[in-house]
Formats: C-alpha cells, sequence, structure tokens
C-alpha cells in the first residue's frame, strides 16, 4: 500500500510539472517521424527504427517509453508512407499511440521539396491492475471511464528540405482524450507543437558538421528547446553534444555498422531539480535502410 501512495504522489507531481507534453526524445533527429508525418519518404528509401528510452532512471515510476516506426517513398509518385507506434509508461498511468503516416512533396525547384504530411491514429490510455483493483480505487468511477479505451486522432506537419537543409513544422495529435462531460482524462494529452531544422557542413571529404535544434511548445506547459552540434567522421560515425534548456545536457553517438544497419546511443545529465533524484536519462535507437525503393534524387544524407 505504502508504494501505491508513492506512485500515485509522484504520478500527480509529474502531471503538473512534466508531462504536460508528450514523450521526450533525444534523438529526434533519428526518430522525427514519430511528430511529424511530413517526413515520410523523406529518406527516399525503407526505413525501420526501433528506440527505447529510459528517463531519469532511479526515480520510481519515472518515463520508460518505446517507439517503432517505419516510412518509404513510394516510386513513381510524389507520396510517402509511415507508421509509427509509441508506447509510453509514468508511474501508473500507460498510453500507446498507433498511427499511419502518408505525406506529399511538391518540388518548389530543382534543389527545394515541401512535404505536407498527415498522421492517422488512435490512442489509447489505461491505468495498471495494481492501481485499479486498489480496495481505494476500484470502485471511482473517474477510473472505470479510463481503463482499455481507444480513441482516434489525427494530426499534420510540414517539412521543407534542400540539398543542405531542413525546417519542419508538426503538431501529430490534435484531438483530446475526452470523456462524455468534455472533460480532459489526462493532464498530458494536449496538442503539441514540434518546430526542428538543421544545417549540413561539408568541412572535407572525411568530416561534415551538422547542428540542429527542436522546439517543442504546449499551451500550459514549458517550452521544451533542444539544441545539438553534430560531427559526422568518413560516413561512419555521428558524435553530438546537446543542450536542452533548464533540463539536461549530454551526448550521443550513432555508429553506421554497415550499409544498411547503424545503432545510436544518447545519455542525458539531468540538470532540473529532479538532479538529486535520478543518474539520468538513457536512449537507445536501431535503424535499419532498405536500399528499396529507387532513390528519388542524390541527396546529402542529412539524417544518418
Amino acid at each position: 500500500m505504502r508504494n501505491i501512495t508513492i506512485y500515485i504522489v509522484f504520478f500527480l507531481v509529474s502531471l503538473g510539472t512534466f508531462a504536460q507534453q508528450q514523450p521526450q526524445f533525444t534523438q529526434y533527429m533519428y526518430n522525427t517521424i514519430a511528430f511529424n508525418p511530413a517526413y515520410a519518404g523523406s529518406r527516399e528509401i525503407l526505413v525501420i527504427n526501433v528506440l527505447n528510452r529510459n528517463q531519469w532512471v532511479g526515480l520510481n515510476g519515472a518515463p520508460i517509453t518505446q517507439t517503432l516506426s517505419v516510412h518509404s517513398s513510394i516510386p513513381g509518385s510524389k507520396l510517402g508512407i509511415g507508421l509509427s507506434v509509441i508506447n509510453d509508461r509514468l508511474a501508473y498511468e500507460r498510453a500507446l499511440d498507433v498511427a499511419a503516416d502518408v505525406s506529399y512533396t511538391i518540388n518548389l525547384s530543382e534543389d527545394y521539396m515541401l512535404a505536407f504530411g498527415l498522421k492517422i491514429g488512435a490512442s489509447k490510455f489505461d491505468l495498471d491492475d495494481d492501481l485499479l483493483n486498489d480496495p481505494l480505487y476500484n470502485d471511482d468511477p473517474f477510473l472505470d471511464n479510463l481503463y482499455y479505451q481507444w480513441k482516434p486522432n489525427i494530426g499534420a506537419g510540414i517539412y521543407f528540405r534542400t540539398e543542405y537543409l531542413y525546417f519542419g513544422l508538426a503538431a501529430p495529435k490534435f484531438l483530446r482524450f475526452l470523456d462524455d462531460n468534455n472533460t480532459a482524462y489526462f493532464e498530458n494529452d494536449r496538442v503539441n507543437y514540434y518546430l526542428n531544422g538543421g544545417y549540413l557542413f561539408e568541412v572535407n571529404k572525411h568530416i561534415k558538421f551538422k547542428p540542429t535544434f527542436l522546439v517543442k511548445f504546449t499551451n500550459g506547459a514549458p517550452m521544451t528547446v533542444d539544441i545539438s552540434s553534430s560531427v559526422l567522421l568518413k560516413e561512419k560515425l555521428w558524435l553530438t553534444g546537446f543542450y536542452r534548456f533548464t533540463e539536461a545536457f549530454g551526448a550521443m553517438a550513432n555508429f553506421k555498422v554497415n550499409k544498411s544497419l547503424s545503432i545510436g546511443y544518447s545519455y542525458d545529465y539531468i540538470t532540473s531539480d529532479l538532479n538529486p533524484y535520478t543518474s539520468g536519462s538513457h536512449e537507445l535507437i536501431l535503424s535499419y535502410e532498405f536500399e528499396v525503393p529507387r532513390p528519388r534524387c542524390k541527396c546529402p544524407d542529412l539524417y544518418n
């Protein structure tokens, strides 16, 4: 019972201070399809990503997030398609998002491309059996309404890219998870907006440099700003340092094992008030690329 009480307290505090936004990703530049449907097909090949994030390690009930994404361009067309699945856990709360992505790319000129994307899916929120079966809460109709319910959702995004530059703006979920009285179930179920971009500099034939940023803003929650600087060595290894304003800083590495497989890892050192209670956050991503369909352009590798 004491453990349940501790989890509930952490859950409520988290909702008020952190969880008003959707899951946080440090390696967002490799997982853009999770929040921007216009990114679907932008790699011009078939890409599969699997990511696991353990946030605030050492803190009971801290967020744990897994994502699976697949996206590809469609040969002979300006369309891209994708599928993204996000499984997120915070204390006794669980959230599952499943969405299909479709994009349409317009060639503004020979070098400039603008894509529009649509994300259509469903979200499921529920609570652990340990909480629902507790005598103090198992007769609560509010909790009963939460359990195993799916709700449809829709999102949209735009994505602009050139040979060396890219920008994106997206809102992956527009609809809120409301009950019959138009009351929100969760404080973190709000519209999140993502703005990201980057530029690739070719220092020489063996070294490339890429600064990137991600801004995430939500009504009623603090804005999150990530900035990073990455160096690519001999088309094999990305080394990156990043800073998340008022929250964390850290490093990541992404190694291309072979032509198809790459592995990435990141570590966040927490600088917020949670610092005394956690050893940091860890994130691992695996990416596999298929050289199909045939690329629609010979673009520099801005992303991996």
